[in-house]
């Protein structure tokens, strides 16, 4: 074979293997539409998203006196063990 002969069966092969590329990429794009279609009809509706903790509590809301003693308990014992 001369150069130009292998210059040109290296082209297709290059050719051949980004085509196979692509349409392996758009069958697997089509696949994952499609079931996430499936799963939007069949999968029960979703609960309301729960509202974050911070949204949840006005700003000046305060912890109760077990929550805070609880606090101070695990801050004392932290402080003890550091040293």
């Amino acid at each position: 074979m001369t150069p130009s002969e292998l210059l040109l069966e290296g082209v297709e092969l290059m050719l051949f293997g980004m085509g196979f590329v692509f349409a392996f990429l758009v069958l697997l794009v089509g696949v994952v539409s499609l079931m996430s279609r499936m799963i939007g009809v069949f999968a029960a509706p979703a609960a309301a998203a729960p509202t974050p903790v911070s949204a949840a509590r006005p700003a000046s809301h305060e912890p109760d006196a077990q929550t805070l003693a609880a606090i101070q308990s695990a801050i004392a014992q932290h402080r003890a063990r550091r040293g």
